[in-house]
């Protein structure tokens, strides 16, 4: 009997770091363990990460870079959680950073007032990203389109509005105050940093805790259940892809604000990928019914910190998306749903 009782315990260890539980446990901390490595490696292989002010060049670096597509990656969350995709966001950015410009560049007599013109070069292109992304909503739900397909026309067609909207040119203002968007800082935190938390912590307590929340989960989950409970799933969907197509147009607004010009033939160049992967990376089954938005977060930090680990060790670029690609991969594997 006292061997029995001494066995027990030793039985109760094994189980606890058995092969199942440790795969589980990475099921759930796969992304953060992934990004605590990284930072460990950077701190251990870079001598000037270890200090002040490589550590705060490293961060303002890191979260300057993750911002836009933290922001795109949180829309796309939303839409994937109702088990659909959007591929239109790359374009719609470069739409909203084509037509910013034009309207507080304006010499409008309303728009030559800095302040308002300023405020209208924001809002107007969120207006217009939002429409594009009502309109992929309306392929989905009213015409029955797949989302893949449905987007895939503005994913074609939305760089080509864009630079028809510039006219193909390359439009510059390094004068005006809407750099500040990319630029400006607040008790010294960068603006689109801040914008970039806002964003995540509205649609993650709208998911948490409101009706919307619980009906796009629904939606996600089993569509035809939701439906005949009475959940309006069509609106549900037109929401979610206005709500993308708007966060697309706020990140390209940040894109061009920081880089002081606006080039439709590159703002937003494969930024439905980056969306995807930080989505994919975070958590987020594209099966539907769950939205991890705060995961959607950590995987666009973990793309963006390996991106920077790889460009510090000056690894050849073809090498280094082959590298990026297998790390996204094994995160993915980690990351991936337990099956019942």
């Amino acid at each position: 009997m006292a061997n029995l009782n001494h066995v027990a315990p030793q039985q109760h260890m094994l189980r606890r770091f058995s092969l199942p539980r440790l795969l589980r446990g990475g099921q759930t901390y796969g992304v953060v363990g992934t990004l605590v490595a990284l930072i460990v490696y950077n701190l251990v292989s870079t001598p000037r990460f270890l200090t002040f002010d490589g550590l705060t060049e490293a961060v303002n670096v890191n979260l300057l870079q993750v911002a836009p597509i933290a922001i795109v990656a949180t829309g796309m969350t939303l839409v994937i959680a109702t088990g659909g995709i959007d591929l239109s966001v790359g374009s719609l950015m470069a739409i909203a950073g084509a037509v910013a410009p034009l309207v507080f560049l304006s010499t409008l007599p309303l728009l030559s007032n800095p302040f308002i013109g300023i405020t209208m070069g924001i809002i107007v292109p969120l207006l217009i990203a939002g429409l594009f992304g009502l309109f992929n909503g309306f392929l989905v739900t009213t015409f029955r389109i797949q989302p893949i397909i449905a987007t895939l026309v503005l994913f074609i067609a939305g760089r080509g509005i864009a630079q028809v909207i510039s006219n193909g040119n390359i439009q510059v203002f390094r004068g005006s105050n809407f750099v500040l968007l990319g630029s400006g800082r607040i008790l010294n935190i960068p603006v689109q940093v801040l914008v970039m938390l806002i964003v995540i912590i509205v649609v993650a307590w709208v998911v948490r805790t409101t009706t919307f929340g619980r009906y796009l989960l629904a939606t996600g989950g089993n569509e035809a259940a939701s439906r005949l409970a009475g959940i309006p799933t069509d609106r549900v969907k037109r929401t979610v892809y206005v709500i993308s197509g708007v966060l697309a147009g706020l990140a390209g607004l940040i894109i061009v604000a920081i880089n002081s010009s606006s080039d439709a033939s590159n703002v937003g160049l494969n930024g439905e990928l980056d969306a995807i992967a930080a989505v994919a990376v975070g958590g987020t089954p594209f099966t539907g019914g769950q939205a991890r938005v705060w995961g959607t977060l950590l995987g666009a930090l973990l793309i963006q910190l390996i991106r920077f680990t790889l460009v510090t060790k000056d690894i050849p670029l073809p090498v280094a998306q082959i590298i990026n690609a297998a790390i996204i991969l094994f995160v993915v594997y980690l990351q991936r749903e337990r099956k019942s």
